[in-house]
């Protein structure tokens, strides 16, 4: 496999993750950490980054630029990319790697063709590489997907979806659909019987009758509102996504409903990092439900 400078904006979570497995494999992996945190900062050097000035030096040097962010902030990546090719004279291929519906998608693509890049629509689904016991999957599709095998290294699959922009970003909301669309809806029931005085009633019947749901509430549901910031925009791109093609984007509303509320609790300071393993699913729920009067 042919070495080359990839970037890789920004250093969170995922795009860490992502950034390691490339720079282990031998990529010189770049980003550019102006105004972000230390905390940031401190995670792309453990990973391997190499800091660059500013986006006019990222689109310099690489030839290939991941956005890895949250959804809200895609499309704002996108242009001043965009700004800084048409500023530094140079067009590398640029890969949107978002939880993003896929007219977004389009949009994006329009902006990198209009400064002279080609664009390659991506999705990923897992966690991060390295996390998890499956390799992180990153679905592409695009008219030219060539430049995104250098991306098939440990840690990481590469599956085409196809020439249509567009497409790769719907795989991803469908699989986050049902994927975070199911951790929500399990909060949600929980929070309401918490709400209703129910909750060790609830418990008692789904231990009888759907002991596999129960025990994933009780496992997962606390470690939910460290992703609610992230997750909850997730939601209304799963929405906006199913309504173009005249399917409800309800569930999914109501699923960003209960991740703002998680979002707007103390919890949501906690990250994957930093969560407090010992809190129980009630202690948790009884948080949600204190805040329930204070999310429209």
């Amino acid at each position: 496999m042919e070495k080359q400078t990839i970037a890789v904006i920004a250093p969170g979570d995922m795009g860490s993750g992502v950034g390691q497995a490339l720079a282990q494999a031998g990529h010189d992996v770049v980003t550019c950490l102006a105004g972000r945190s230390e905390a940031s900062r401190a995670r792309a050097e453990r990973c391997g980054f190499r800091d660059l000035a500013d986006l006019d030096a990222v689109v310099g040097e690489a030839a290939l630029v991941l956005s890895i962010l949250p959804p809200a902030a895609a499309v704002g990546l996108a242009e001043e990319i965009a700004a800084a090719m048409a500023r530094a004279g140079s067009h590398p291929v640029f890969m949107d790697c978002n939880a993003i519906a896929p007219a977004k998608a389009e949009k994006i693509a329009e902006i990198i063709a209009g400064a002279g890049a080609p664009c390659i629509d991506g999705g990923i689904i897992g966690l991060a590489p390295g996390k998890g016991p499956q390799p992180a999957r990153i679905y592409i599709s695009g008219p030219d997907l060539g430049p995104a095998d250098a991306l098939a290294v440990d840690g990481i699959l590469v599956k085409g979806v196809g020439a249509e922009i567009g497409r790769a970003s719907a795989l991803k909301m469908l699989y986050s659909g049902l994927n975070k669309g199911r951790f929500s809806l399990l909060a949600t029931v929980a929070t309401a019987a918490e709400a209703l005085g129910l909750l060790d009633e609830l418990g008692d019947e789904l231990s009888f009758s759907q002991g596999d749901a129960w025990d994933y509430m009780q496992g997962r549901i606390s470690h939910l509102p460290a992703d609610s910031e992230r997750w909850w925009p997730e939601m209304e791109e799963i929405a906006e996504t199913f309504e173009a093609v005249g399917v409800t984007g309800d569930f999914h509303r109501g699923a960003a409903w209960m991740l703002r509320l998680m979002a707007a609790t103390p919890l949501a300071a906690e990250t994957r990092e930093t969560i407090d393993k010992s809190r129980t699913m009630a202690e948790t729920l009884r948080i949600f439900a204190e805040h329930l009067n204070k999310t429209s």
